[in-house]
């Protein structure tokens, strides 16, 4: 019985998605309306909750289907749950907050205006559509459904993060589409050599094989850097702070807070974590995950502290703070013996993180569409995220003492040493996007407020909740987090002052003393600005160049098409003289043995 239950919770989970998306399609093609007639209905916004129900209800199990693509697999585990659940709820929220979002959106849309509506539609379908890519990658085993899962949730995001249609928004989908078309490519690379060398079908499979495998090394690289697009690797996370900020608030809050995690996915999927063959040959790889990862959690938080909007702040949080996740990922391929205790830690880490920073995201709209509530109830609950993200409290402390304890237990208390200082760089982005939030929260409040039930004020503080509750429901997935000792609390509390006090300091000073450097503006994207003006310059350089040689070209093939000329008139001339000789062979035959005759005479007399 409680397989059937599983498949049945397994295939409603994956399909129900893909139902809402070809909902309005079906409907329009039946009855010949080209308009929506389910704008962001609730059902619409209930393309998760399967998969929500599979993980909170759903026993543990797998479903194979030999004729999906080379046989499917997909699995439900204890860190799949955890991931497939915190997915789904803030998936949700987010949809059901973006019914209360785009509700501008849907009155256009209503009043005429073939812009909105346009718009409005393409959500409609795209962000279920984005779900269901999300869900089969986490649910995926074997190697060709979690590629598919992870390629229909990348293109398809693009159509969210380009949503308003805007010149920023076209700039920030560029730079989303051409790092998702890198990253697809040294992930496809990385994918098929190594299934190819290894002969496997299954992630397993493969995560065994690569330990061993000749080239492994390579491929596992390949994979670092193919995931670690998405992951939002340093120099490899452009995309993140020109997106994050031009896409619809509930489209940020599932990019930065679940897909992103795809990226760490991936490589606890592909990479030999664990394994004691791979220690030799990944050593050097989980050396420079550890190093670039906390390159990225320090780099981001000192570029993210200069940003203006909150949603651009937040993005360079996540920058840091997959860093660390990055950091811990390749502690486990330096010492594989740790991988067993980090892995529940690196489990717990992304869902905090997914749901914290999707409240944090969340809140953005909130800041500038308030609720019914006295400023100060507002402050606080626009705080109480942050201070999670922070580690002091909630789900935060939970994760920050799960990692650290292993860490500790391994010895490895330098590491533990250098997340803390990246933890003082969090709280800084923190105080720095709550202080951007106050500043555009008290120019909404002369705009009116918004009722505490609507979908908006109501998906946001349950996801508050949730992700402040997480250590509290985690055991109904069969996850139970530790809580920290008392005497560890200073130790694990400590960079958060220290994080507000530069911060406070760090802005005064910028503010009163250097009044000129508060006035710059450092535009979100960083190594994309140079890069695509160096690019501009190139091009700009090489286009001479490249004229002449299209000339030289268009010269060389005029040269060779003379000469084709010139030898198809030869050989029609020789095609002539052929013919004239079959017309005139009996004559010359004659003639040659005449005169072969007379040659005989002469030569005889």
């Amino acid at each position: 019985m409680s397989q059937v239950i599983f498949v049945v919770l397994m295939i409603a989970a994956l399909l129900w998605p893909l139902v809402l998306v070809l909902r309005e399609p079906l409907m329009a093609a039946l009855t010949g309306r080209g308009e929506m007639r389910f704008p962001l209905d609730p059902l619409w916004a209930t393309a998760p909750l399967p998969a929500l129900a599979l993980a909170l209800l759903g026993p543990d199990g797998s479903l194979s289907l030999s004729a999906w693509l080379l046989g499917g697999a997909w699995v439900l585990d204890e860190p799949r749950r955890v991931l497939l659940a915190f997915t789904a709820l803030l998936w949700l929220l987010s949809g059901w907050y973006a019914r209360g979002y785009l509700v501008g959106e849907r009155d256009r849309a209503n009043a005429g205006n073939d812009a909105s509506a346009a718009r409005l539609s393409r959500f409609a379908v795209l962000w279920p559509l984005t779900l269901s890519g999300n869900l089969l990658l986490l649910v995926a085993e074997d190697i060709a459904s979690f590629y598919l899962g992870f390629a229909v949730m990348t293109f398809a995001a693009y159509g969210l993060v380009i949503h308003s249609g805007t010149r920023d928004a076209l700039t920030g989908g560029r730079a989303y589409l051409i790092m998702a078309v890198v990253g697809e490519g040294l992930i496809l690379g990385g994918l098929l050599w190594g299934a190819g060398t290894l002969g496997a079908l299954t992630l397993g499979e493969f995560r065994e094989g690569l330990a061993t495998a000749p080239h492994g090394a390579w491929i596992g690289l390949l994979l670092w850097l193919g995931f670690g697009v998405k992951a939002g690797v340093a120099g490899l996370h452009l995309w993140l702070p020109l997106a994050h900020p031009v896409a619809p608030t509930p489209a940020s809050a599932v990019l930065s807070g679940a897909m992103v995690k795809a990226g760490v996915v991936g490589w606890v999927a592909t990479l030999p974590l664990g394994e004691p063959a791979a220690e030799a040959a990944f050593v050097g790889l989980g050396r420079a995950m550890l190093l670039v990862g906390l390159v990225g959690a320090f780099g981001a938080a000192l570029l993210g502290v200069w940003q203006r909007h909150p949603k651009a702040v937040l993005a360079y949080s996540s920058v840091s703070q997959l860093g660390m996740l990055a950091a811990l990922v390749g502690t486990g391929l330096v010492a594989p013996a740790l991988w067993a205790a980090l892995a529940p830690a690196v489990v717990l880490f992304a869902a905090h993180h997914g749901l914290t920073k999707g409240a944090l995201f969340l809140g953005v709209g909130i800041g500038e569409h308030p609720p019914r509530l006295p400023a100060w109830v507002l402050a606080l609950l626009l705080a109480l995220p942050a201070l999670s993200l922070a580690g002091v409290l909630g789900s935060g402390l939970a994760t920050k003492w799960a990692f650290k304890a292993a860490l500790y237990k391994g010895g490895h208390s330098g590491l533990v040493t250098w997340l803390s200082l990246a933890a003082v760089g969090t709280t800084a982005l923190m105080a720095r996007t709550l202080w951007c939030q106050w500043q555009g929260e008290r120019q909404a409040r002369h705009d009116g407020l918004v009722p505490l039930g609507a979908p908006m004020p109501l998906a946001w503080l349950l996801l508050v909740v949730s992700a402040l509750t997480l250590p509290l429901w985690l055991p109904v997935l069969g996850m139970r987090p530790e809580a920290p000792p008392v005497a560890e609390l200073a130790g694990l509390w400590w960079p958060a002052p220290l994080g507000v006090a530069l911060a406070l300091v760090g802005g005064g000073l910028v503010h009163y003393r250097l009044p000129r450097l508060a006035k710059r503006r450092l535009p979100p994207g960083d190594l994309w600005w140079p890069l695509a003006s160096g690019l501009s310059r190139l091009w700009v350089a090489t286009w001479p160049w490249l004229e002449r040689l299209a000339a030289a070209k268009a010269a060389w093939v005029a040269w060779w098409v003379a000469l084709e000329r010139s030898g198809t008139s030869a050989l029609e001339a020789l095609g002539g003289g052929e013919r004239w000789l079959r017309r005139h062979a009996a004559v010359l035959m004659m003639a040659v043995a005449v005169g072969l005759a007379l040659v005989l005479l002469f030569s005889a007399a």
